[in-house]
């Protein structure tokens, strides 16, 4: 017969089943762990474990918990380590002597503020994580950061609830020992990995394009998420398609950007530093965020993809993001100055134009205008607006908060302008009608005497009336735009806008012109007819001119008349002389620089 098992202590198995789901978690599976258990009486009875500055994790020999509870005291120790804490050079350590535990000596004891609040962002942060289950209740948790706890509670004590009285659970390396850092950079590929697996699995991509291999810009991707508040929330959602042949195929040299996709494609044959990386991804992210394809509207595209890098890579040395790589666009003198402003400056130097080079390559824009076919990509994309202005308005507030530095002027003014929701196009234009069209206001008059009153049958009282002369300036032109491509849906929606306009103003008629190959005057229409008599009747090309100089001429339509042109962008360059807007589709854009407002029409 043979001999018999041993038997398993089930509270020992408890401790290792644990470890195991502590360490096996996405976050900190990536960080190089070991568990040990701690000597005889190293530890106090009330006391779970400690992790030392290598990173190793001992915990106390006899103490019985659920695995659960261990779960959860494991990933307290781990997160230290993946926060920081054990950094000898961001820490607060002082030596609080050998009586209280046993340490080697290059091992030091944090500051008790310090470790207090140490302790209560890690708390904090598994709670939203639930890795496990605290083995005590869990106060209220302050907002602040750990840095800013600690040097309040170093003035005003330690709040009871948050004390940690029995030592601390996690110990700081000396200086000089650099390895201590890898933890950060090993735990910001962890959160990285988790984010991305999460984004595929909420938007149902069986497979992550992005690997969890250590590259460079991985790490430096998980370092926004970690370190950077301002862009963390942005890196979560991005996705990198480092791909050789991808990058060979569409002519990239180092990255270029795809918004309505979230992805960043990068070369992974460019050999750059960690730091160098982190300046790319932020130049890119930034792009996407800020919606720079968009905003090119009438501009030529890579002038204004030239524009807008000198303007973030000057936000991003500003900052003292990453590295600024060898090569990259960067002017002092530009400072301070918007995209448009710059790509105004740069437009009339085309000599040095033809020298100049974006992260794509030279000639070649790298915000792209559709995303790249690869395998594994989604194929179809959403909206991605409303998730890029909560993520830069919400890092914005907490990298206030944070105390992480300032925020150049300008991309501060960008990230409040895109975090304000736009009016609807037609507020705005009826906003545009009610400065540029004058009111017809009803005034009295003895021309036209109202009824006497039967108190006073002798005294004539004066009538309301409106000025002929105003009535007739209460006017607006509309040139309309009725070439084969103009979508008959969105026509008469804008037409019903402003009929409706002009209804609840009492503007009684307006003067249309359609235009395609030529100019057809309609003359004065009432309002009431504008969006359901009005008969489209050109079918050629699309002319504009001509229109624009029937009404500018026409002796009977007012000198300050305002004109509206609603067109879808397919047109000639015009010259407007007077007041003028331009409504066109959204996503259109006009072949020229428009000087009158642009309102985009949605079907919405």
């Amino acid at each position: 017969m043979g001999g018999k098992k041993p038997k398993v202590d089930p509270w020992r198995e408890a401790v290792h089943k644990g470890w195991r789901l502590a360490a096996s978690h996405p976050l900190l599976g990536t960080l190089s762990t070991y568990l040990y258990a701690a000597e005889d009486g190293e530890l106090p009875t009330d006391r779970w474990a400690y992790i030392a500055p290598d990173g190793t994790v001992y915990h106390h020999p006899h103490r019985r918990a659920e695995p659960a509870e261990w779960a959860w005291v494991f990933a307290h120790c781990l997160l230290h380590a993946g926060f920081g804490h054990l950094d000898p050079d961001t820490a607060e350590p002082v030596d609080l002597g050998p009586e209280r535990i046993r340490w080697e000596e290059s091992w030091r004891s944090p500051n008790p503020a310090y470790l207090a609040a140490c302790c209560l962002a890690v708390d904090r942060f598994l709670a939203t994580v639930k890795v496990g289950r605290p083995p005590e209740p869990l106060p209220v948790f302050p907002s602040q950061d750990e840095r800013t706890l600690a040097r309040l509670w170093q003035t005003s004590g330690v709040p009871a609830e948050f004390d940690v009285p029995t030592g601390p659970d996690f110990f700081v390396g000396t200086a000089g020992q650099a390895r201590y850092r890898d933890h950060q950079r090993a735990f910001a590929i962890g959160i990285s990995a988790a984010a991305t697996q999460a984004i595929d699995e909420a938007g149902g991509v069986r497979g992550s394009v992005r690997s969890t291999v250590k590259k460079p810009w991985d790490v430096a991707l998980g370092w926004f998420i970690s370190s950077y508040p301002l862009l963390g929330a942005l890196a979560a959602g991005m996705t990198i398609v480092a791909d050789a042949d991808l990058a060979r195929g569409w002519d990239i040299s180092v990255a270029a950007v795809n918004a309505r996709a979230a992805e960043i494609y990068v070369n992974p044959l460019v050999a750059m530093k960690t730091a160098e990386w982190r300046f790319v991804l932020a130049h890119e992210m930034l792009h996407a965020a800020l919606r720079h394809g968009e905003r090119a509207e009438w501009r030529e595209p890579y002038l204004w993809n030239v524009a807008c890098d000198y303007v973030v890579n000057g936000w991003l040395v500003e900052m003292g993001v990453g590295q600024l790589p060898e090569g990259v666009l960067h002017d002092p003198s530009l400072r301070g100055l918007s995209c448009e402003a710059v790509y105004d400056r740069i437009a009339g130097d085309l000599r040095r134009l033809r020298k100049l080079s974006t992260l794509r390559g030279r000639g070649r824009g790298d915000v792209l205008g559709e995303p790249l076919p690869h395998p594994g990509a989604a194929g179809r994309y959403v909206d991605l607006d409303e998730y890029y202005r909560n993520a830069l308005a919400a890092g914005l507030v907490y990298h206030r908060d944070s105390g992480r530095g300032g925020v150049p002027f300008r991309l501060e003014q960008e990230i409040r302008a895109l975090d304000q929701p736009p009016l609807p196009w037609d507020a705005a234009l009826a906003r545009w009608f009610d400065e540029h069209v004058p009111a017809v206001e009803k005034r009295r008059s003895y021309a036209r005497a109202s009824r006497r009153q039967s108190a006073t049958p002798d005294i004539p009282r004066p009538g309301w009336l409106r000025p002929e002369e105003l009535v007739r300036q209460a006017t607006f032109g509309v040139v309309l735009d009725t070439s084969g491509s103009m979508e008959a849906r969105l026509l008469g929606k804008a037409l019903g806008a402003i009929a409706s306009y002009a209804v609840a103003r009492e503007v009684a008629q307006a003067r249309i012109v359609f235009c395609d190959a030529a100019a057809y005057d309609a003359g004065y229409l009432p309002v009431e007819e504008i969006s359901g008599r009005v008969r489209v009747r050109g079918r050629g090309g699309t002319i504009l001119q001509p229109g624009i100089n029937l009404l500018e001429r026409a002796d009977d339509f007012p000198k300050d008349g305002p004109i509206l042109v609603i067109t879808d962008g397919e047109c000639d360059v015009v010259r407007i002389r007077r007041e003028h807007a331009f409504l066109i589709p959204a996503g259109a854009s006009l072949p020229f620089r428009p000087r009158g407002p642009v309102f985009r029409m949605t079907s919405a």
